[in-house]
């Protein structure tokens, strides 16, 4: 090659490298600002994910350690997560042979550190993104000088900050209990490799779903999928099987900290999230502004006879919801169940404080009335999620449209609350059976009538769930932005003080406010009608005040 001919080659590769830079700032134009105007709109609802992430740790790592006062009691304590249902639930139980109270930290407990990391990185993700497309606002922005990569950017780097924010609380309430450095560097890490490989597959969900539901249900799917394969493979033997490597989530419990601290299996995490961010960047380019890749599945093309009537439009409306809850939380309910036989087995070596969390005299049915309490939190947690569907339905005006025909607020507003309670209902009567029936499973033993105790144990939270639901309720009807902040207020509330109550010694004043903690620790203690009484009137006042509230108000007008 001549002289003239390299100069001209240097020049034509200079030229495609300026190229290439300028149409990659200009993708990225606006993504400053963008990214500033997502840490101010989402301020207050990532700082609460990230404190209750970090205050999971601290706690955690505290309460075990006054939980157990000696190594005798941590070993017998260290067998529930070494049995096969323990595994199943927790994970591969590594360092349960020799136990220490890190190790114990890391074999029962981190594994729901990441699962809300997970949950944070996705939401966190779509809310930006594929929720922006699909009210429109994206394309709004996209009219003035916004790049096309820039809010998926922002998006990402929004969640790094997050998940980095997020690591720093477990790192510090990881080592308020005296846990080694590396260790808990690594369970920080960790959480942080599994936010940001669900944050990249949300990015992906994205691109390929035209709806923020579609696509939360795609990353959610991904991540049961990982939870149930990390399950099979932890349950078949300790320290897990080539079945555990399979699951993004199994990645981070394979680093085993404080037992063998591989810091490598979290390379399998990054490089995924890699190829999904990068995956995401190059489809989004081959997609129009609030479409999706993957075609929308075409609907009857006669309506079902049902839609005509406001039931059967509140439940084609709820019932995806509804429905995703019920099969997470009767899944929880087998599982737990079936821990029942392992709880036997150990209530004779349990420390007295571990005693506390449940009622009553018998270790097993303690557990059982405790965990029917624990399963009802996620049911009025379903309820709340409905009656934010229905400021959804408002706030984008199907409500309005289905309210021009000759139907009234009350009809409308009435057949949605009652598709809620309806599905609520199922729902406890489902959990309680799933719970009954694996507890007399694995205890081959039904001769107390213990089946029947179980499922009556689990619809006796109705009157608490209904309180619940009746709180937010009227929160909808006279303050709709504020109903959700409300309902999930009421329940944090009550799933501390169920949770981590009998270990805070606070005055009885603040046991009062718990709506879960007046009912009867049933099949313990028999079961008192004045709470269920009063619940049940909280529940229906409140429902009479939605529906006074929602009569007077503009719709759309929260």
């Amino acid at each position: 090659m001549t002289t003239a001919q390299t100069r001209t080659s240097r020049r034509s590769g200079t030229r495609s490298s300026n190229r290439s830079s300028r149409e990659t700032q200009a993708s990225l134009v606006g993504m400053g600002a963008l990214l500033r105007f997502m840490l101010r709109r989402d301020r207050v609802r990532l700082s609460l994910w990230i404190l209750g992430i970090g205050l999971m740790s601290f706690y955690v790592a505290n309460a075990v350690q006054a939980l157990v006062t000696d190594e005798a009691e941590l070993g017998q304590m260290a067998g529930l997560f070494a049995d096969p249902v323990g595994r199943l639930m927790t994970g591969p139980a590594y360092g349960m042979e020799s136990p220490t109270f890190e190790r114990f930290y890391a074999a029962g407990y981190v594994l729901f550190i990441y699962i809300l990391t997970a949950l944070m990185s996705m939401f966190t993700v779509i809310r930006h993104t594929r929720a922006e497309e699909a009210s429109g606002r994206a394309e709004l922005l996209r009219a003035d000088v916004l790049g096309r990569h820039a809010t998926l950017t922002a998006a990402l780097v929004l969640v790094v900050l997050a998940n980095a924010g997020a690591a720093t609380l477990v790192l510090l309430g990881a080592l308020s209990g005296g846990f080694a450095l590396e260790g808990s560097l690594l369970v920080a890490s960790s959480g942080a490799a599994v936010g940001l490989f669900f944050a990249a597959a949300a990015a992906l969900s994205a691109q390929l779903t035209e709806t923020s539901r579609s696509a939360s249900a795609l990353t959610g799917a991904l991540l049961g999928l990982a939870y149930l394969i990390r399950m099979a493979g932890d349950m078949a033997a300790v320290e897990g099987t080539t079945l555990s490597w399979f699951s993004p989530l199994g990645w981070s419990q394979q680093t085993a900290p404080y037992v063998e601290d591989r810091w490598w299996p979290l390379l399998l995490s990054l490089a995924l999230a890699g190829l999904a961010v990068l995956g995401a960047f190059e489809l989004s380019t081959r997609r129009d502004v609030g479409a999706g890749l993957l075609p929308s599945r075409l609907g009857r093309s006669h309506a079902r006879p049902g839609l005509a009537t406001p039931i059967g439009v509140a439940t084609h409306t709820l019932l995806g919801g509804l429905r995703g809850w019920g099969i997470a939380v009767i899944a929880c309910a087998a599982l737990f169940g079936g821990y029942a036989e392992s709880m036997l087995g150990a209530a004779e070596d349990l420390p007295e404080e571990f005693r506390s969390f449940f009622s009553g005299d018998t270790i097993l049915l303690g557990y059982l009335a405790y965990m029917s309490m624990f399963l009802a939190l996620f049911v009025a947690a379903a309820g709340i999620g409905g009656i934010q569907q229905l400021r959804g339905e408002e706030r984008d005006g199907r409500a309005e449209l289905l309210l021009s025909a000759p139907l009234s607020r009350t009809r409308w507003l009435g057949a949605h609350l009652t598709v809620i309670l309806g599905g609520l209902s199922i729902m406890l009567l489902l959990t309680g059976l799933a719970t009954a029936a694996a507890a007399v499973a694995v205890l081959q033993d039904d001769s107390d009538g213990l089946f029947s105790e179980i499922l009556l144990s689990s619809l006796h939270q109705g009157p608490a769930v209904l309180a619940v639901v009746g709180l937010t309720f009227a929160a909808f009807g006279w303050a709709p932005r504020s109903a959700g902040v409300l309902g999930w207020i009421v329940l944090g509330y009550a799933a501390v003080m169920t949770n981590f109550g009998p270990l805070l010694e606070l005055p009885d004043i603040f046991f009062e406010f718990n709506v879960f903690g007046h009912l009867a620790q049933h099949p313990v203690e028999p079961i008192t009608w004045t709470p269920v009484l009063a619940l049940c009137a909280i529940g229906v006042g409140g429902i009479v005040l939605g529906f006074t509230g929602w009569r007077r108000r503009e719709i759309n007008s929260g």
